[in-house]
């Protein structure tokens, strides 16, 4: 059986960090209040002039050395983000030409926090018709549709990118499945009004903020859990598994008290949990590639265990993989 194997994995985060102590200087909050009610201390923010692309690129340079190949060999990117460097073209295009990749079709997968497992839900599909070698990444520069005088959102958000080389392989390693969601009635629960052509860039779309990204928070938090706990039980039950069988869960880095819950329900033991939210925010469609990267390169993640991600995002969708690492 040929199955999308993860061989290489690649991370990158902006140079500057941005800690809770410097929000306080920017909107009325305080560390403690952060640490509580997020777990978040500190989150990376891009430079001046540091694109979506920029950020990828690295983080997808490090998965090609990872893995052991070159960008020629790729037969697709495709680039999770919805903070691009432009409308069009697509990101993935601009990260195609920069890395060289003269071979691959390149496109962008736009599911917010949830872009990176359904990229890889693509990927899995092509490589089981053909493909050998894909590029999945995660990028994004969330600082740029932060609205940083709200301070329901603007503590929550961070900058970064991380990238998989997915390849065919035989045997039992590879991706067992993966289970993609949505409810688009719930879009309201985190969108960015502005800049589409529902509301076009305008004098009045700035004056209202619309650019910015608005959240409901108390409603957005219920339903992770709830969405979260649900595709777990659902991917394991796929496979015949029990939670116990389960070696890594890596979700979503958004908040650690949904993630506290959604282990809470399923009887997960927290040492089994990928955390890293405290260093970098939640970075969107980069934060379960990020925390990927992380755990494979210091030993958390090792051959032959079973490797869950699970995320939610705008949409709003929800979405879970399994891996046999």
């Amino acid at each position: 059986m040929i199955r999308a194997r993860i061989t290489g994995t690649g991370s990158y985060a902006p140079e500057r960090v941005m800690t809770n102590a410097d929000l306080e200087k920017l909107v009325a909050t305080s560390d403690e209040w952060i640490r509580e009610r997020t777990g978040i201390r500190e989150r990376r923010i891009a430079a001046e002039g540091q694109a979506c692309s920029d950020l990828g690129l690295i983080a997808a340079e490090r998965a090609l050395k990872a893995a052991g190949i070159s960008a020629d060999e790729l037969d697709m990117i495709l680039l999770a983000t919805c903070t691009g460097d432009m409308p069009l073209p697509s990101t993935a295009c601009l990260l195609q030409h920069r890395l060289g990749a003269t071979r691959a079709a390149a496109c962008d997968v736009s599911a917010a926090c949830c872009g990176f497992v359904y990229a890889l839900g693509v990927a899995d599909a092509y490589i089981r018709t053909g493909m050998r070698h894909i590029l999945v990444v995660g990028s994004e520069v969330m600082s740029t549709i932060t609205d940083w005088t709200d301070r329901n959102t603007c503590i929550l958000f961070g900058d970064g990118a991380g990238a998989a080389v997915v390849s065919a392989s035989e045997g039992e390693r590879g991706v067992l499945s993966t289970h993609l969601h949505s409810d688009g009635s719930l879009s309201d629960l985190i969108v960015v009004p502005g800049g589409g052509t529902r509301i076009p860039p305008s004098e009045a779309m700035v004056s209202e903020r619309s650019q910015y990204i608005k959240m409901k928070g108390n409603e957005t938090f219920k339903v992770a859990v709830r969405t979260l706990e649900e595709v777990a039980r659902e991917t394991l039950a796929a496979h015949h598994l029990s939670v116990d069988e389960l070696d890594v869960y890596i979700p979503h880095q958004a908040n650690l008290r949904i993630i506290k819950a959604v282990a809470d329900r399923l009887n997960l033991p927290l040492e089994k949990v990928v955390l890293n939210m405290d260093r970098y925010g939640n970075t969107s469609a980069a934060s379960i590639p990020i925390a990927l990267d992380e755990a494979v390169r210091d030993g958390r993640v090792k051959e032959g265990q079973l490797v869950m991600f699970g995320a939610f995002g705008a949409g709003l969708t929800w979405a879970s993989a399994l891996v046999r690492w």
